[in-house]
């Protein structure tokens, strides 16, 4: 191959931060790999997006301990990916709640899709023997919006459009006009678009635009903190998604095969995005999610490790 498979030539380390964004907020950023939000209620502690493993999980909830030592009472799932979720079980909730959407994308592909992101990302996945048999399983789930209330800290869930999975979720305090938006919104950071709704997905940006937030934590890349820095990181993803969506679309119509689709969208959109992380990774998955969504999979494909290897080597071989 002429390129290594995914993100398996990615070892450096990177830095972590861990900062405040709004009275109860808190984002565990790290320079595009994936983020953890916080919540730090009046009584308890709300973690979205766990890490990969328990292990990686760990350097989370030591941060958290730096600055409370209420306990963590509820983990977010913002969707299903195993990157995002097979951390949990460090934190010991009192419960884990997701969408039922996302609850049912777990019981249809989460077996296939732990097994093909553990191929994909060694380097998210080191310690991954401390991962649990089996999977994360929510042990509470909801459709459209669900309210907690961390003392007198209200935190809405709200599913706001498909787009990233059609099981997104985010989390939204009001009172702060503060969100962790997981994979919906990226900074600076490649969107993943293997399991996306194209056409549905810059609506939703549009309704979280909408809740005019003033503080983000997005699923990858830097907080973003004031109305301008959101705005940019909302305006970058919606870009990119209906950047690549025309492209495909266009060319795909014009008859063209995947694998033509392919090269000339990844130059299109090298200029524009290429210094982004997890660029080379994730175009070769989303211009096979777009061309599939252009043709005749109006879901998303199932990804297993094999599907991977064999649209790698197709595309990039």
């Amino acid at each position: 191959m002429s390129k290594a498979f995914a993100s398996q030539a990615d070892l450096e380390d990177k830095k972590v931060t861990f900062e405040q964004i709004s009275p109860h907020a808190w984002a565990y950023t790290a320079e595009g790999d994936p983020n953890t939000g916080v919540v730090i209620g009046d009584d308890a502690v709300l973690v979205a997006d766990t890490q990969a493993t328990p292990a990686m999980a760990a350097d989370v909830i030591r941060r958290i301990r730096e600055v409370t030592d209420k306990p963590i009472k509820y983990v977010v799932l913002t969707h299903y990916h195993a990157v995002r979720v097979l951390g949990a079980s460090a934190y010991r909730p009192q419960e884990i709640i997701a969408s039922q959407d996302t609850y049912d994308l777990i019981v249809e592909r989460g077996e296939a899709d732990k097994a093909s992101e553990i191929g994909r990302f060694p380097r998210l996945f080191r310690n991954v023997e401390t991962v649990p048999p089996g999977l994360t399983w929510p042990t509470i789930t909801f459709t459209g919006k669900m309210t907690l209330w961390l003392g007198k800290l209200e935190v809405q869930l709200l599913q706001l459009g498909r787009g990233h999975t059609k099981g997104d979720t985010v989390v939204w305090l009001p009172g702060e006009r503060t969100m962790l938006s997981g994979d919906l919104v990226e900074f600076d950071a490649t969107p993943y678009a293997g399991d996306a709704y194209f056409q549905d997905w810059p609506k939703t940006l549009d309704n979280i635009a909408a809740l005019k937030p003033v503080a983000l934590v997005p699923g990858r890349g830097a907080a973003l903190k004031g109305e301008a820095q959101v705005a940019q990181g909302l305006a970058g993803t919606k870009a990119f998604v209906s950047d690549v969506w025309a492209s495909v679309q266009a060319q795909a119509a014009a008859g063209k095969d995947l694998r033509a689709v392919y090269r000339e969208t990844y130059a299109a959109m090298k200029a524009k995005y290429g210094h982004w992380v997890i660029f080379d990774h994730c175009m070769p998955f989303d211009v096979s999610r777009a061309y599939d969504e252009a043709t005749q999979h109006a879901d998303p494909r199932i990804w297993t490790a094999e599907r991977d290897r064999e649209m790698w080597a197709a595309l990039e071989g």
